[in-house]
């Protein structure tokens, strides 16, 4: 069943069941007040009953004919009898024949009065005293009138109950289709997803209501999903373009050390060398790996020292660029040591700042690359700008893309990689990032460490 059918039915039995209610008390009400109706007016006949047969000796002539006036009135659906203290039968209009005990008309005498129900009629029953002796008044009506009424009321609340429900289904059904109508909206859009537009946002719906979060989660999930899947898409490329560096060093040292008989201290340092290269291999196939979803993340919520991190970035750098140690400026104004730890994967990030680094160096044609780490409210800032060739403003949205290479990068040797690794480490590890840059002045990346 679907949730549009499921919300039509859940409403409709919702109705049926409240009107069920309402219509029992309804009734309920109508027979308890009927009932008191019909013995407070058999109460008054049976007054008026006496009064006309009893008391004729001590009323006026005027009083009792304004008497029989009401009394007339009120016997046209009514029977009365008047018993004396013998239990004979005295007075009465004979309109029926039903009769009562003679132990009812003791109980009545013991008790003043009596009022009940037998069968087809009410019954009410007064005991009045008089000069003429000890008379017992017995009213009796047929509830054949109640009974119409009852029949008419169920008739009437049976069919209000069948055309309600037939409104609140139709009404239901109406509404429940304005309502999925942004649910039908968003499962047309997920229908649509394939596996190369993960990263299309769903429309978010106007109304700020559990729909809205949902759909605001479920793009959260795809962002994700995109990232980790441009990641594997692309992860052998990513590997290739990582691994090129520290394999170019251990080609190169085994390639000078083959050349000649060496030492055994120049034999222990190039094991050394070597060993490094291989742990920073090892290094980073396993921050790819964590990257793809391939491996778990055992660093994500460890703490590092950002300043350490950068140290670590230019010493690679300086092995890998010699002339960028006059290139590059470094300027940390952080006061205070504790200011500059913050936690996520430390290695991750180090990889994603030497991808900048290597990038501002390689661009810059010889001129100064600025490295700045400040503090900006709660924030530490680390700010790479160059004064290179720079990024034209048509091709800046598109350098987050894996293998794009700007128009203006000449010979200078790249695969387009390392940018767009460093924009998915930064997400990955709650890092803001930002690029700004101007063609023929230079480039400026930002990145933002929340601080403990």
């Amino acid at each position: 069943m679907t949730l549009r059918n499921r919300l039509t039915l859940i409403s409709s039995l919702t109705f049926g069941v409240v009107f069920a209610f309402a219509g029992f008390v309804v009734y309920y009400t109508f027979q308890v007040t009927s009932e008191r109706i019909i013995f407070s007016e058999l109460q008054k006949t049976g007054l008026l009953s006496a009064m006309f047969y009893l008391d004729e000796d001590e009323l006026s002539t005027r009083e009792h004919n304004r008497i029989r006036a009401d009394f007339e009135a009120e016997m046209q659906q009514t029977d009365v009898k008047v018993y004396d203290g013998e239990n004979q039968l005295r007075y009465g209009n004979g309109q029926s024949t039903v009769q009562v005990t003679t132990a009812t008309l003791q109980r009545a005498r013991e008790e003043g009065r009596l009022q009940f129900r037998t069968g087809e009629n009410y019954f009410y029953i007064l005991h009045y005293p008089d000069n003429q002796g000890d008379f017992v008044v017995v009213v009796a009506s047929s509830n054949t009138f109640f009974l119409s009424q009852r029949t008419q009321l169920l008739a009437m609340m049976g069919i209000a109950l069948g055309t309600g429900l037939i409104i609140i289904f139709l009404l239901s059904r109406w509404l429940s289709r304005l309502a999925y109508q942004p649910i039908s909206s968003v499962i047309d859009q997920v229908t649509r997803l394939q596996a190369d537009n993960l990263d299309t946002a769903l429309t978010l719906p106007h109304a700020k209501d559990e729909l809205h979060d949902l759909v605001s989660t479920f793009n959260g999930l795809l962002s994700r999903l995109a990232d980790t899947f441009v990641i594997q898409k692309n992860f052998i490329n990513y590997v290739s373009h990582e691994f090129k560096t520290p394999l170019a060093a251990i080609t190169g040292n085994l390639e000078v050390f083959g050349k000649k008989d060496r030492t055994p201290a120049e034999y222990h340092q190039v094991c050394q060398t070597v060993l490094v290269q291989a742990s920073q291999l090892e290094r980073i196939l396993n921050n790819l790996m964590i990257l793809a979803g391939l491996r778990d993340d055992p660093l994500r919520n460890a703490t590092y020292r950002v300043d350490d991190m950068l140290w670590e970035v230019l010493d690679r750098i300086f092995e890998r660029w010699p002339a960028a140690k006059q290139l590059i400026k470094v300027n940390m104004s952080v006061s205070q040591p504790e200011q500059l730890i913050t936690t996520g994967n430390g290695n991750q990030l180090q990889l994603a700042v030497f991808n900048l680094v290597d990038n501002a160096v390689k661009y810059a044609d010889g001129r100064t690359v600025s490295i700045k780490l400040d503090q900006r409210g709660q924030s530490l800032r680390l700010t790479i700008k160059d004064n290179g060739r720079g990024i034209a403003a048509e091709e800046l949205a598109s350098v987050y893309q894996p293998f794009y290479r700007g128009s203006n990068i000449g010979d200078t040797k790249g695969s387009g990689i390392g940018l767009s690794l460093a924009v998915l480490i930064c997400k990955q590890n709650g890092v803001a990032f930002s690029l700004t840059s101007e063609a023929d002045r230079g480039t400026t990346a930002m990145l933002e460490f929340g601080q403990l």
